[in-house]
């Protein structure tokens, strides 16, 4: 197989790369681009670990070729922050203990600030439903979902 040029946008950044034809998008952003906050849980979609955004969209990586990627705009938990400034639902994870060996947790986070763009207001049952696909292994979900709605009030300024 011959390798493929892909040009993107991660981050807000333009990047170019270098994938096989059958390379994930998960191991392109962790093995060629170096952004490792994408976590391999199950290979198979099923988990949620390596959730990111094409396009706004919440997707797997791990179900994504990177040959995909050619055009599109891919957000990823390392693009939450601004500089040392942690993005405010990274802030109430750590104030509200959301998070334990950390596999799920930047999948979640993925999740979580694409719910909160698309909902700034959500039920607490919004929050569990939007966030049904991705698993966590060690919290449980209790944590997780009261700093997601914290984040979410203070997003609004309520």
């Amino acid at each position: 197989m011959s390798q493929l040029q892909v040009s993107t946008t991660v981050n807000g950044d333009p990047v170019e790369f270098i994938c096989e034809p059958d390379e994930s998008l998960m191991d392109v952003l962790r093995d060629r681009l170096g952004l490792t906050g994408t976590k391999e849980g199950c290979g198979t979609g099923d988990c949620g670990a390596c959730t990111i955004t094409v396009d706004g969209r919440v997707v797997c990586s791990c179900l994504v070729l990177g040959a995909e990627a050619q055009g599109r705009d891919i957000g990823t938990v390392e693009g939450m922050a601004k500089g040392s400034e942690l993005h405010v639902l990274q802030r109430k994870f750590l104030e509200h203990a959301a998070l334990q060996c950390g596999i799920c947790t930047p999948g979640i986070l993925v999740a979580a600030e694409a719910l909160l763009k698309d909902n700034p207001d959500p039920t607490e049952t919004e929050v569990r439903y939007w966030l049904a696909g991705n698993l966590c292994r060690c919290t449980g979900y209790d944590k997780i979902i009261r700093a997601v709605m914290d984040a979410a009030t203070e997003m609004r300024g309520a």
